[in-house]
């Protein structure tokens, strides 16, 4: 999807797609809240079309929760419950779930819409195509992330299936605004920058994998082991950080875990700003001079962000609210980057 379409194609198509990117973002924040209020595992069955309205009436209510009682989050977490507790999980996993849906309904109604008006070009059907199936994709990554937490002996779903299906709600995110950029950024906004261009690519390889240490950190309760900064329970390489070997350490452990999520948040700060220095001593395209300021501003905002998450972590409520925060900064970064390489691409 390398070659611009802008000179030719219908600016609603890009306009509809920047729908489908908000979306997205929004999907990716009430999964963060589903996430950190354990609410995951409220909804123990997937059904596509019935599941579209919640429980109606007092029998369906006690129903879902009786389901939901043979669960060993009920049983060993949360056997405290009562129906109205119930009933707060339950609504942030069955809003994740119409939201998905409404993300698809969206898609193939703009989808019908711009093919009876005639307005797709023929270079766009296969990329559009794929953006569906993705999609699809996307949803049946959700679903076996929340059976993974539905076996005996396990309390959460999998932090490994949560931060694929949190990755890969990104890589969706990115597809669909790189197919957006095609059709909105002109030729003559794209500036050859060999340099910048690899730069830029190199920042968005550590962002992934700071992104998949995100995962963990949310998947593993992290941030709750060390609530402290700048050091780890005052250390600054605890003990604790080789409990186990080899790559299990490196994904399960989560002191480790923590230890490298924010050893990376460090890296990519300084390297951004290094990527700024590089990109203001260029002369490059308009729109890259009045937007190469919002990677180092966004990641600025983001380590602070950072620090009060861990600093607040034992209050749950504070938790939430920083978490998704952080975790919504986190994608504006990723958003800025992306813009960036499209404005240096090849």
């Amino acid at each position: 999807m390398n070659k611009s379409l802008s000179s030719s194609s219908n600016r609603a198509v890009a306009w509809w797609l920047l729908t489908g990117v908000g979306m997205i973002m929004i999907q990716v924040l009430i999964g963060g809240i589903t996430r950190l209020t354990e609410s995951g595992l409220s909804i123990t069955e997937w059904k596509p079309i019935t599941g579209t309205l919640p429980p109606i009436g007092d029998a369906a209510w006690q129903l879902e929760f009786d389901k939901y009682k043979q669960t060993d989050q009920f049983k060993y977490i949360h056997s405290g419950f009562s129906l109205s507790d119930f009933k707060f999980i339950f609504f942030w996993e069955w809003f994740h779930r119409v939201w998905a849906r409404l993300l698809g309904v969206v898609f193939l109604v703009g989808f019908a819409w711009f093919i009876v008006r005639k307005k797709f070009k023929q270079e766009m059907i296969i990329p559009l195509i794929i953006l569906f199936l993705f999609g699809a994709l996307q949803g049946a990554i959700g679903w076996l992330m929340v059976k993974s937490g539905l076996v005996p002996e396990k309390y959460f779903v999998g932090h490994v299936e949560l931060t694929t299906h949190f990755v890969a709600a990104l890589g969706l995110l990115v597809y669909t605004l790189w197919f957006a950029l095609r059709l909105l950024v002109p030729d003559g906004e794209v500036s050859h920058s060999p340099g910048v261009r690899k730069f830029t690519i190199f920042l968005l390889i550590l962002l992934f994998f700071q992104l998949c240490y995100g995962g963990f950190m949310a998947g593993l309760r992290a941030a709750t082991v060390a609530p402290t900064w700048p050091t780890i329970n005052g250390e600054w390489f605890p003990a604790s950080l080789f409990n186990d070997r080899g790559i299990p350490n490196l994904v399960n452990n989560p002191y480790m875990v923590h230890f490298i999520h924010r050893g990376l948040a460090y890296l990519i700060t300084l390297c951004v700003v290094l990527w700024y220095i590089k990109v203001y001593n260029q002369n490059l395209s308009e729109w890259m001079q009045k937007t190469r300021f919002i990677p180092l501003l966004l990641v600025l905002l983001q380590v602070a962000l950072g620090i009060c998450t861990v600093l607040l972590s034992p209050s749950t409520t504070a938790l939430i609210w920083f978490g998704v925060l952080h975790q919504f900064v986190a994608m504006l970064l990723l958003v800025s980057l992306v813009w960036s390489l499209y404005l240096v691409r090849k």
